[in-house]
Parts: structure tokens; C-alpha cells; sequence
């Protein structure tokens, strides 16, 4: 068997360095302490991908760059030599994340409706990660519908859509679906609502969970089959402390099994539990994270690897609990972490630099590429067995039979270990705050 190492240690300087290594060692049976053991043969879920949002704030930034940079970042996000991005998301609309408050029509009629305003900034982004991938995918979710919908009157502070607007408002996302694909674009998944049980001072809208399923079983799936859309629809795209909650409220209500699956985020903490409960209760649906961030930090450097840590602990706890795909938040923000129009500024892999003309790498891109690097669509989750609570590991069989390891340290102490595979054995260290993967 051959071995790949690819190895981030932040603080000396080691960002996915490469190494390739002889191979394994025979004689597994002499060991038994400090063993990692893979089990190739236990399969799991299968992998959509890993990818960010692309948002009109990502957009914005990405416009004020040079041809030689724009260049130089979609192909680090991208490429197979950057760290292979294949699933994106993107906003309906405006968000907390666009330049203001937007809609693509205020009147019932949508004889305005247009995305033109997508086409300033967004759009343009999303053609050069195409050029660079044609396979990514894409899931959208509405922030709020338009404000003449709403019982608020606003995009923002929260409010419900009026009932005699949800057929409209149904037909409004299956428009924005038909917009995108004329312009290339085909939406893949698509979620009801962005975060259903927040209201919040930027572009937001509230679901009980007996409206998100009225709304998505009689109004929303129905107007898709009609406009002969394939899109796949998700439920709740919020926090996971409810998200099994939520699962078993609408699923319940799905007789004909017509939702897709599930998205989340993970800003109110771990809850992987709930996570593998939904992938045992409901194994046939899809567990997609589609939101994360750490709060703006550029100027503290202390925080680089806590806040590399915070992903990667997520990760792998969300795809060893069931995850089919992890998308992060805004792929690119200017040094301040915006713009943002209500100031709610936050961290991104890559961040432009303080004159705006080039962008700088944190060290969550290298963390997040462990995994969106080599962990390619289409693979699937693995068995293991590891010896200690202070590593996290997550192993995957990809197509072409290639096993993927990550491993993380994020301990004070380095550790050694054995990495054990059909009764061979290799034997390594890892440092403290660092995170490996292999390649076999």
C-alpha cells in the first residue's frame, strides 16, 4: 500500500505540506496500545462535498481584485491543486452579507422580477469557480421573501409570510430557480428558509415547524413539479440543538416522503447526537451542513488555530454522526469581515488584505482542506476504531478505493500513534495543535 501524508501545523509554518512515505510495516500482531485501526469494508454514508457560500459581500470583494488575483483564488479554492471546493451556496435575495436590502420583485404581479442585481456581483463569482469546476454543486435559501409578502412589511426583523402570499412566494423561488438556470446556473438543493426560528435584525422570516411543512408540502414542492424543476428541497437550516426535533415534526407530516433532507448550522454548539439520531431514524434522508463561521479575529493572532480547531472539530463530528455535505459561510470578506449591512461582520478562510488588492489565508482554509481536498463527492464514510478521546479521526473509501484518514490534535502534547489497515501498520507522530491527513 502507498502513503500520502499532508500535514498543518499553523505556528511553524506548515500548511498541507506533502509527504509521500514508504508504506506500511508487516507484524501487526506485536501491536496493541496507541492503534488507529481502519475497517475499509464498513461503509457508511455517502459524500455530496465540501464547499463555502458565495454571497454578494464574497462577490464585492472578489470584483476588486486584478485578473492575476482573481485568478490566483478561485483556483486555491477551486482547483484540484487549491483545495477542490465542489459544493456552494448561495443567498435568494439579500442577506446580512449583501452591500443592502434587496429583493428581484415588489410586486404581485413579478412582471419585474429580475436578477440583475445578482449579475453585479454574484453571478460573476459563481462563473469563475464554473470555469475552474463545471461539477459544483449549488444549494440556495431564502433570507426572507419581499416585503409586500411579509405581515411585517420588512425583509428584516423577523415576521411571517401572509398566507395568501405563500403560493406566490413559492412561485417567486421556483422564478429565481428558472433566472439561474438560463444563466447556467442549475440549483441543485435548495432550503425553505434561512435560520426559521431566529428573528434577527438583517434579512430573516419565521417557520413554526407546522408552517415550514404547510409551506413546503402543499405550496413549495407542488409549484417545482410544475415548473418541472428537480431541485431538492431541505427542511430547518438552523441550529443543531433542534434539528431532530424538527425532522420529527415535519417528516412526520411528509407521508409521501418528498423532502430531501435536512441542513443545519453550528452555532449553538455540537449536538452530533442529534445528528446520528436523524441517520438512524431516517437513514434515506440527506444531512447537509450549510453555515459556519467564527466571529471576527483577523487582529488576534492567538486565535488562528482555536478558530481552525473549532471547524475541524465540527466537521468531523458532524460526518461521523451521518453528514452527507459541509458547506462554510462566505468564501472571501475584506479585512474587516464585511461588508456587511447591519455590521455583523465575522471571519472567512480567505480575507482579502488591509490594502484589498491581494487576500490573505487563515489557517481554517488549510483545516477545511484536509478534508474538501481528498475526500472526494461521491465517497463513503468508513469504519474505525482509535485508542484515545484526544485525537478526532474520520476515515472515508473514495471511488477509487483510496482511503482517506484525518487526524487532529488539538491537545498540548504530541502523540504517537499506529495507523493500522488490513493487518499492516504504519507508525507516526502527531504535534500538538495540528491536523494530518493521509492518503493510502
Amino acid at each position: 500500500m502507498k502513503l500520502k501524508k499532508y500535514e498543518t501545523n499553523y505556528k511553524y509554518g506548515k500548511l498541507l505540506k506533502e509527504k509521500e512515505i514508504q508504506g506500511f510495516e508487516e507484524n501487526f500482531e506485536k501491536k496493541e496500545n496507541n492503534i488507529i485501526i481502519v475497517y475499509p469494508e464498513i461503509e457508511y454514508q455517502e459524500i455530496i462535498g465540501f464547499g463555502g457560500a458565495l454571497t454578494e459581500s464574497s462577490g464585492y470583494v472578489f470584483s476588486k481584485f486584478s485578473e492575476e488575483i482573481k485568478n490566483k483564488f478561485i483556483k486555491d479554492y477551486f482547483s484540484e491543486e487549491g483545495i477542490c471546493y465542489n459544493f456552494c451556496r448561495l443567498p435568494i435575495q439579500s442577506c446580512d452579507f449583501s452591500l443592502s436590502t434587496y429583493s428581484y420583485s415588489n410586486e404581485e404581479s413579478l412582471n419585474n422580477f429580475s436578477i440583475e442585481r445578482d449579475k453585479k456581483y454574484i453571478i460573476p463569482l459563481i462563473k469563475a469557480a464554473q470555469r475552474e469546476n463545471s461539477n459544483i454543486k449549488f444549494i440556495s435559501s431564502p433570507w426572507s421573501p419581499s416585503r409586500f409578502m411579509k405581515t411585517n412589511n420588512n425583509m428584516c426583523q423577523g415576521g411571517k409570510v401572509k398566507e395568501e402570499y405563500r403560493k406566490l412566494w413559492a412561485k417567486y423561488i421556483c422564478r429565481y430557480l428558472e433566472k439561474y438556470k438560463e444563466d447556467g446556473i442549475k440549483i441543485n438543493y435548495l432550503t425553505a428558509q434561512n435560520e426559521p426560528d431566529a428573528k434577527q435584525i438583517w434579512e430573516s422570516c419565521l417557520y413554526s415547524a407546522e408552517e415550514e411543512a404547510g409551506f413546503v408540502l402543499n405550496f413549495l414542492i407542488p409549484e417545482l413539479k410544475k415548473y418541472n424543476l428537480d431541485t431538492k428541497v431541505l427542511i430547518w437550516d438552523h441550529n443543531k440543538e433542534r434539528v431532530y426535533l424538527r425532522a420529527k415534526e415535519i417528516f412526520s407530516r411528509d407521508k409521501e416522503n418528498k423532502i430531501a433532507g435536512i441542513a443545519y448550522h453550528y452555532y449553538s454548539g455540537d449536538h452530533f447526537e442529534n445528528l446520528a439520531i436523524i441517520r438512524e431514524k431516517y437513514p434515506e434522508k440527506l444531512l447537509i451542513h450549510t453555515e459556519g463561521c467564527t466571529g471576527f479575529s483577523i487582529n488576534k493572532k492567538t486565535r488562528q488555530i482555536p478558530n481552525a480547531e473549532i471547524y475541524a472539530h465540527d466537521i468531523i463530528g458532524d460526518l461521523n454522526a451521518g453528514e452527507n455535505a459541509y458547506i462554510d459561510w462566505n468564501v472571501l470578506l475584506d479585512f474587516f469581515g464585511g461588508p456587511n449591512h447591519v455590521h455583523n461582520n465575522c471571519n472567512s478562510p480567505v480575507m482579502a488584505n488591509i490594502s484589498g488588492k491581494d487576500y490573505k489565508k487563515n489557517a481554517s482554509y488549510y483545516y477545511i482542506g484536509h478534508f474538501s481536498k481528498f475526500i472526494k463527492p461521491g465517497a463513503k464514510r468508513i469504519g474505525f476504531s482509535k485508542f484515545t478521546s484526544e485525537l478526532e479521526v474520520c476515515t472515508f473509501k473514495n471511488f477509487n478505493n483510496s482511503i482517506v484518514v484525518v487526524i487532529m490534535n488539538k491537545t498540548e502534547k504530541n502523540e504517537k500513534f499506529n495507523l493500522v489497515i488490513n493487518e499492516k501498520y504504519y507508525s507516526d507522530n502527531i504535534d500538538k495543535h495540528s491536523i494530518i491527513t493521509y492518503i493510502i
